[in-house]
Order: C-alpha cells, then structure tokens, then sequence
C-alpha cells in the first residue's frame, strides 16, 4: 500500500512537471511525454521497493506427517523425512519379517543395528560390458556412440558424490546431461559433487569371473547375487555407469554389479538410431547375459532393464528359454517402463514364461521416453505406458502403476529421494525376499481391479 502512495504522488509531481516543460511545445510530444515517464517512473519504484523488501521469514518445518488411520500425503508435500518415516512404518506382519540391507549384523547387545550413511561405502564396483567403439579420453578408457560389432568387458570403480551418500538430505546429483546433442555440464567434476570414475579398464572373460568371483565371496546382505542392469534410450556410456552404481548405492547391494551398455546414440533426437542399435546389439547382450547367469558363480541373479533396454533383453530371453530349457532362474525380472509395443509384449511374455522367479513391470504414464517412443510408433500403446485403463496386464507378471513417482530412478536426471524412497524400498524387498504379490511387500501399494485384470498402484 506504501509503495502505491508513493508511487501516486510521484505520478501527479511527475504531471506538473511535464506541464511546465512542455509549455508552447507540439501537442504531440506532450502527449507521448506525459504517458511514457510517469509509466518509467512507477516502474523504478517497484524495482526499487522489490530489492529493498525483506526476504520472508522463513520457519523450518518437518513437513506433515502419517496421522493414526495411516493417510498418505500427497507426494509434493513430502519431505525427506516424511518419506523415511512413512516407508519404515509399512512393515509386512510379524509372521514373515523382512531383512533388508540397510540391516546390519547384531551388534554384542543382541540388538540389531541400522547402518548410518558413514558406514556406507561411497565407492561403486561396475562389471560392464558394451558394444560401443572406443573413444578414449586423454586419462581414462571412454566409450563412443557408434557401434563396435563386438562385445567387450571391462570393470569400472565409481565414486558417490559426497553430497548424495546421505540420501535422506533429498540431495540431487549432477552429471553431464545432453538435450537435443547439446552437451550442459553445472560444474567441472569432482567426488564432491559429481559421480565419478576412479578406475577403468577392458578385462578378459577369465579376469572378470575371477573378479566377481572375490566380489561375491565378500557379499553379506546380498550373499552370492547378481544384479544385471540394461539402460534405456538416450543414454551415453558414462550415464548408465552412473546410474547402475546409484542404484547398487541406494539399494545397498553389496553383491556383483553388472552394466550392459549397447549404443545409444545419447541425444533425444537419435530414437531411430537407438531403435536400431537396441535390435543390433542382441547377439552380444545375449554373450553378456549368459556370462551373469550360467559363469558368474552367483546363486542368484537379478536383471533390471529400462524403456528401449526391454526390446533386446526380452528377445535374449526367449531365445535363452527356447535354447536351453534347463538354464537356471533369473531370481528376479524387472521391467521399468519398457518400450515395447503391449501386443508384442503379451507375446514375449509367454514365451519367457517360467524363465524368472517373479517378473515385475513399473509402469508410468510420466514416462518421457515412452512419450517419444509414441511418437515415432504411431501412437502404438506401450507395455510400459498406462492408459485409462491401467497398465499393461499379462498373467504371471506383477504391474504396478508408479506414475505418481515417475521413472527417474532408472532414468539419467534423478529425482529427490524422498519422492523415490518409497520404490527403492520395493525394488530392495523384492530383491531380498521375491516377497509376492506386491502390496505383500509394501502394503501402500493399492490393490486394483481394472477391465483386464488386477494391478496395484502407488497412491
């Protein structure tokens, strides 16, 4: 109210004035004189009250908080600690106890203890295998977009960002991100602030199983397990680097990670050429996928793959089924968002029936990818879309509807942790128990009886 008496005031001195000095001069400029300054001076003044208002006060709050009935908030209204708080609250029944990794042994009191984010390892150990040609760097082995028509393994150690190893801060990591083949980087790198690679280098066959032989043997909570992850489109090589060691990290595995990385070309604009690479890239996935399952040593194995990664992963699959009937169970098989037509995907899905202990589909409506995928394909439906009527629903796989949280945790731009607690929880009991049906394992999970059958979704 101050600031609009002064500025009235100020417009009617600024009036007399311009009378004055336009006196005897041409009608025209007095009339452009008299509404062009006033207006000039409003806005200095507001320019100037705005830099001059305090900063709000600003009141530390802890966000709401789970009432007795057990509502949940919306999810913008969480905070870290909300998020925290609401996941460990959703324990399964006393009669079939969940132990996760972030559980530790019993300490001499008999209780058992949570491990803090100081205990936590923040380095990453990635087994990788691509098909990509080299594209080495001035200090480190690096990996192009073109492909390669070959497989070559390797290991890599990956720093955590010093900033990201207490997730609960609801910290967001910063990598090298490309839009439309432009290459943004916030900040030069450093273990601070950025993931990292500390060491790289190409392994023969025989020296990665001898790795992740000594890998295994050092195991606790994931004793002598696998995890395999496949990246989506628009991914560089650095990015699914970063993103298989985010997601060992927040999942406490302490079990062998494995990457696959196939040449995506990186850039939104490249959907076709990723396509294409996807369909190319079967005949060394199917190589490295076999060395995880049938050569590792691990007892279990567990495969994640993302969007586009689905198409050559599911195809190995079914050859993998139809080949060799007898090969052992992948532990767990999880589908995030996958880009695969819902018609295709119903076939597939019977054809790698049996082949995994559970199979579980995240689907998203928020699915950026999956938008483009869309797009390209006609307006095709995809397996990991959810349309009105739900997600896609095939028998002996588990759909759960998670576009209230979206696909970042899998994706390259990761969001808050607390908007993500809630599914790395799941994916962490899935992992550990392959607890079923899923609202068994997180009972927030809705249960859904949609036209084509039962799903569950996240609130």
């Amino acid at each position: 109210m101050l600031v609009v008496l002064v500025g009235a005031v100020a417009v009617i001195g600024a009036n007399t004035a311009l009378d004055r000095w336009t006196a005897g001069r041409p009608p025209v400029l007095r009339r452009a004189a008299r509404l062009a300054v006033p207006v000039l001076l409003m806005g200095a003044i507001l320019t100037v009250a705005s830099f001059r208002a305090p900063a709000p006060e600003v009141r530390a709050s802890r966000g709401p908080t789970l009432n007795e009935a057990g509502a949940i908030p919306h999810r913008l209204a969480w905070t870290a600690e909300t998020a925290r708080r609401f996941v460990e609250t959703t324990q399964l029944p006393a009669t079939n106890p969940i132990v996760t990794g972030a559980l530790r042994p019993k300490a001499p009191t008999g209780t058992v203890e949570r491990a803090t984010p100081a205990n936590r390892r923040d380095v990453v150990e990635v087994f990788y295998g691509t098909d990509r040609t080299r594209a080495d760097k001035a200090k480190r082995i690096a990996y192009g977009i073109d492909r390669a028509q070959r497989l070559e393994l390797g290991r890599a150690v990956v720093t955590i960002p010093t900033a990201y190893q207490a997730p609960s801060s609801a910290q967001q990591w910063s990598i090298k991100r490309s839009y439309f083949g432009v290459s943004l980087r916030d900040k030069a790198q450093d273990t601070r602030t950025h993931f990292t690679v500390s060491q790289i280098g190409t392994l023969t066959r025989d020296e990665m199983l001898e790795l992740v032989a000594e890998r295994l043997r050092m195991s606790k909570d994931y004793k002598d397990h696998a995890l395999v992850f496949v990246h989506g489109y628009n991914n560089d090589f650095d990015h699914a680097l970063y993103r298989t060691a985010q997601i060992a990290y927040d999942l406490k595995f302490d079990g062998a990670s494995f990457m696959y990385s196939w040449p995506s070309g990186g850039s939104f604009t490249a959907y076709t050429y990723d396509r294409d690479s996807a369909r190319q890239t079967m005949r060394y996935l199917s190589d490295f996928i076999d060395l995880a399952v049938m050569e590792s040593g691990a007892t279990r194995v567990s495969v994640i793959a993302h969007g586009m990664g689905s198409q050559p992963l599911l195809s190995v699959l079914s050859d993998l089924r139809r080949e060799a009937p007898g090969a052992p169970r992948i532990h767990q098989l999880i589908l995030a968002a996958p880009d695969i037509d819902r018609d295709a995907f119903e076939i597939v899905a019977e054809q790698i029936k049996g082949i995994s202990n559970g199979i579980t589909l995240y689907a998203s409506s928020s699915d950026l990818a999956l938008g483009v995928s869309r797009r390209f394909g006609g307006d095709i439906a995809r397996a990991g879309d959810v349309g009105e009527s739900g997600p896609a629903i095939v028998p002996g796989i588990d759909s759960i509807d998670i576009s209230t949280l979206n696909t970042a945790f899998f994706a390259m731009n990761h969001a808050t942790y607390a908007e993500q607690s809630a599914l790395i929880q799941d994916i962490e009991r899935l992992l550990l128990t392959g607890a079923r049906p899923p609202d068994r394992r997180l009972p927030i999970l809705k249960r859904v009886t949609g036209p084509a059958g039962v799903y569950w979704r996240y609130p």
